[in-house]
């Protein structure tokens, strides 16, 4: 199954119902699989002395508050039903973030998503999960922040209230995040822990952790993107840009190919070559026939003649010649 890749937008529209739409238009042409937003009612989700995160703080300055901020960023419900009435039109699936139950039931129950997605903040919340494992949808829920103890109560949680089939996602909750802090291989320790299919969030600059990520066996692949790094906004700076995003899914994509089956096997192209580059056995001398074969009257050479390959050499060895053979003439029985 192809590596499924959602280009998240986030909120790098800025509270714009128009630069939505172009991100949404960008993923798109770019070859992204799914468009992802955030959907929240900030009242719900803050309150108002809540502190900027220190990256927030680091992008945006320290001018607002985080309920400030984050009230900026928001979209109405009414333009998430046009955001995804035109991705389905432009044929790119559209996917949100509830970060509040009345967002849950709205991307469910009215636009309805046929999957949720589960932000890192989440997994400790309890009573959320409950809530939205009773909605027995597929989750994809990211780990940032966790320990391998919170991820399965968070599992464990959801299963409980009904969620189908989950996909773990790893992640760094930093932004951009170093790459000593990405821990690549925690992708294997959350399969071998939970047995579900793992993909990865990334928040590092650049696309070359996220095909990483796929060579280690990440099925999906979330990265942020924008218009413009340039922007105003927390999360500008940490995104990759339309034509980064172009050539990691390129680039994701040329990996999966290469990946292959995991049989080693000869390629088609590789047996046309073995024919002119594997070595035959060849005589080293005039061979009289009736002489035995040995090590001083043969070797191996590469030939266009058909003869016995040299993985033969300890068959032929000691038998007898049944012709005579010239120098470099290659050896039958």
């Amino acid at each position: 199954m192809a590596v499924q890749i959602i280009a998240e937008a986030g909120v790098n529209h800025n509270g714009q119902f128009d630069l939505a739409i172009q991100l949404c238009s960008a993923a798109k042409e770019a070859g992204a699989d799914v468009v992802k937003f955030q959907t929240f009612k900030t009242e719900r989700i803050l309150t108002k002395n809540a502190a900027l995160a220190t990256y927030q703080a680091n992008n945006i300055g320290k001018t607002k508050t985080q309920f400030e901020m984050v009230k900026e960023l928001e979209l109405n419900f009414n333009d998430f039903r046009k955001i995804k009435k035109y991705c389905d039109e432009i044929g790119i699936q559209f996917l949100s973030t509830p970060d509040d139950v009345e967002s849950l039931n709205f991307l469910v129950d009215e636009l309805k998503i046929p999957i949720i997605k589960i932000g890192s903040g989440e997994v400790t919340n309890i009573p959320y999960l409950r809530i939205i494992g009773r909605k027995c949808l597929p989750v994809i829920l990211s780990t940032g922040m966790s320990t391998l103890g919170e991820t399965e109560r968070a599992v464990f949680e959801l299963e409980n209230a009904g969620s189908p089939q989950i996909t773990l996602m790893h992640c760094t909750s930093n932004y951009p995040c170093p790459y000593q802090d990405v821990n690549l291989n925690a992708i294997k320790t959350l399969k071998g822990a939970f047995g579900y299919e793992v993909g990865y969030s990334d928040h590092t600059k650049g696309i070359i952790v996220p095909v990483a990520a796929v060579a280690l066996g990440a099925s999906v692949i979330e990265k942020h993107f924008t218009l413009d790094k340039s922007l105003p906004g927390p999360d500008h700076n940490a995104s990759i840009d339309v034509p980064e995003l172009k050539l990691m899914i390129e680039s994701i994509r040329n990996i999966e190919t290469a990946l292959g089956n995991g049989r080693k096997m000869p390629t088609m192209s590789e047996k046309n070559i073995s024919k002119v580059v594997r070595r035959i056995i060849v005589a080293k001398e005039h061979i009289a026939k009736g002489t035995l074969f040995s090590e001083d009257n043969l070797t191996t050479k590469r030939t266009s003649e058909l003869g016995l390959p040299a993985e033969m050499w300890d068959f032929v060895i000691g038998h007898p010649s049944l012709k005579d053979f010239d120098t470099d003439e290659a050896v039958t029985l």
